[in-house]
């Protein structure tokens, strides 16, 4: 029997992935994965539908998200696993970040339609069909508007900081973005640190209260995985790992690329609260 292996970093299309919560997990089972998380953009909203599909097919599901959130000025995705997703502080929370990303949407659709490109929100907001909507939907409304010959053309030309349609997101501390999974008694891991270039950051999200840096990620080299694992033993950190899958959105499908050694997992799980100690 091969030996039991996850993938912690997922998305559907209920933020910015295209692949459905049960095409995603078909995907998982193609390629052996024991165990999977659902790490959308600021929504739990896929979890339940997730779930269903992983246990028609003997897969561990792991629920989760991903924040948004701010360390001295930068931007730090931090996920969150194994959530309470029936927990009201939770989801209320939630739902004022996807507000904020809705609201988002109007002032990058204000600001293109300003500089002569015309784009209805409504079209924007139709297309992405999700309670989290991002760039990746404005990019795909651009190019079906013919203003963008693709996606990275969108980016390039449109969506980037610096350009016409940019309009920065809102941010939470890391400190909040940690007591909010650990209140939905989660642990909390801070999301591909390879691409913050910045190690200065790592302190600030250890104080912050993190239980694990995510290693292993497509876009870190083998030795930025050496490296972050090397910090993540050091300061008595999990060591965790995931593709980072968003379907076709990013061109090819990532699912399958990373491996994480199920021992990680349950090093991972062990450091949740538990949900009958109170959550500090």
């Amino acid at each position: 029997m091969s030996a039991r292996t996850a993938d912690l970093h997922l998305h559907t299309h209920f933020s910015d992935g295209t692949y459905s919560p049960e095409e995603l997990a078909g995907h998982a089972q193609d390629h052996r994965l024991s165990a999977i998380a659902l790490t959308d953009h600021d929504t739990v909203e896929g979890c339940s539908r997730m779930q269903a599909a992983c246990e028609s097919r003997g897969i561990e599901f792991i629920p989760g998200a991903e924040l948004t959130a701010d360390v001295n000025g930068q931007e730090v995705h931090i996920l969150g696993y194994w959530l309470d997703t029936t927990s009201a502080p939770l989801l209320s929370e939630l739902q004022r970040f996807q507000i904020v990303r809705q609201q988002r949407i109007h002032e990058m659709v204000a600001r293109l339609n300003s500089a002569g490109f015309p784009l209805q929100v409504d079209a924007v907001l139709a297309a992405a069909n999700c309670a989290a909507p991002g760039r990746p939907h404005m990019a795909r409304a651009l190019v079906d508007a013919g203003h963008a010959n693709d996606y990275d053309h969108a980016f390039d030309r449109f969506l980037k900081k610096g350009r016409i349609g940019w309009v920065p997101k809102a941010r939470m501390s890391a400190a909040e973005a940690v007591r909010i999974i650990h209140d939905a008694h989660g642990a909390a891991v801070v999301a591909h640190p390879g691409l913050y270039r910045n190690d200065g950051l790592i302190p600030h999200l250890i104080e912050a209260g993190i239980d694990g840096i995510e290693c292993w990620h497509t876009r870190h080299s083998p030795g930025a995985c050496e490296h972050y694992a090397r910090v993540a033993a050091q300061n008595n950190l999990v060591a965790t790992g995931g593709s980072d899958c968003h379907g076709m959105a990013k061109g090819e499908p990532l699912i399958g690329s990373i491996h994480l050694p199920y021992c990680q997992v349950e090093a991972l799980q062990a450091r949740r609260p538990s949900p009958t100690s109170p959550v500090s």
